[in-house]
């Protein structure tokens, strides 16, 4: 072989050898295509699917597919530790919230069951022991489901701690209870912020604002029981819209609009909303979850619900209008050309939407009924 190499003349070798090492980061190249393609399909994947949990029509899991994989699992560990049904989609929002159905603790429930991260190794068991611990937490809140779903990420410290303090989970007792933890263990240098927004609250303990992540896969209504429940019969149009208008007109007169406002509690103690935290709050006060306090945006919002054709509106349905950007406003329709919502002059207020007014003009057909 090195009498063949010698031979061949250099440049020959020095030409092959150039021609070896292109063909080579070619071959690299499109493995690291191949790759990354299935990186974007596995993206792609993450795109939410509306499903009815539990098979029983008791709300809607919006999850991912490979959340949605495990409704048989969470139903059949719900039907074993004696867990009603209707809190399958619920699990199912915390498990999309937890690991979006990926891995092998889908159910994030090692520390729970044995006390360190990392102990189950089985998708089902993570499932068997998640449902055990969601119930067993559950129960701890007295069905206050908004506790329960704060303490599955705090740990059962914050249970006491809210029956210590009024009994009832707010925002701001999770806030202040992640500020107390933070304080006990930041010297560790193991905790920091998962959200940016908590940072000038030293709030760095677990997630202050998990009870609205989760349920931003969840469209439902929470019963006074804190069981999850379908929106009522025709959704937001019809007597259940009456209601979601007459909670929205206790606002006129007491608001003023603010571009981002109303996404958090100081904001709406002192009135502060734009168009979308509006919708959101109004529908919150009949106890429908259309979207978290700090996340929810006209865009947000015209993904939910159902479409609606603009000849069958009914009060209660959700209108937009193409304003500084396409459905950059939104109200809530009340009859009769008018829709309430708060508007940038007037703050929360019913306005016209008749052909010829401003809004008239630039009402562009989108409805949908929550």
């Amino acid at each position: 072989m090195h009498i063949v190499l010698q031979l061949i003349p250099k440049k020959y070798l020095i030409g092959g050898t150039l021609i070896l090492l292109g063909l080579s980061g070619l071959l690299i190249m499109s493995t690291i295509v191949a790759i990354t393609g299935e990186f974007e399909k596995d993206s792609q994947q993450s795109e939410v699917t509306e499903i009815e949990g539990g098979g029983i029509g008791v709300g809607t899991a919006n999850v991912s597919p490979q959340v949605m994989k495990y409704q048989p699992l969470l139903e059949k560990y719900a039907q074993k530790h004696g867990l009603d049904a209707s809190y399958v989609p619920i699990m199912m929002a915390l498990m999309m919230q937890e690991s979006g159905g990926r891995g092998n603790d889908p159910m994030q429930s090692s520390e729970s069951f044995c006390g360190s991260v990392g102990c189950i190794s089985s998708p089902e068991l993570s499932v068997d022991k998640g449902v055990l611990h969601f119930k067993s937490v559950l129960e701890k809140a007295h069905y206050d489901l908004k506790l329960c779903l704060q303490s599955y990420n705090f740990g059962g410290g914050f249970i006491n701690y809210v029956m210590k303090n009024g009994g009832k989970y707010t925002p701001e007792l999770a806030i202040s209870f992640s500020q107390l933890q933070y304080q006990k263990v930041k010297h560790t240098g193991n905790y920091h912020c998962v959200r940016p927004e908590m940072v000038p609250y030293s709030a760095c303990y677990g997630d202050a604002l998990y009870v609205n992540a989760v349920l931003k896969y969840y469209t439902g209504t929470i019963t006074a029981d804190g069981k999850p429940a379908a929106p009522a019969s025709g959704g937001s149009g019809g007597k259940s819209g009456v209601k979601v208008i007459d909670a929205g007109k206790t606002l006129i007169g007491k608001t003023r609009y603010v571009f981002g406002g109303g996404r958090s509690q100081s904001d709406i103690n002192a009135g502060r909303f734009d168009c979308s935290s509006f919708v959101r709050w109004a529908f919150e006060q009949v106890g429908m979850n259309v979207g978290p306090m700090s996340g929810v945006t006209t865009d947000t919002l015209k993904t939910q619900g159902q479409v609606i054709n603009p000849k069958d509106m009914k009060p209660g349905d959700v209108v937009f209008f193409d304003t500084y950007k396409i459905d950059g406003h939104v109200g809530i329709y009340v009859g009769n050309n008018q829709f309430l919502g708060c508007q940038g002059k007037t703050g929360v207020a019913i306005a016209s939407m008749a052909k010829g007014t401003y809004f008239g003009e630039r009402f562009n057909g989108r409805v949908k009924r929550f």
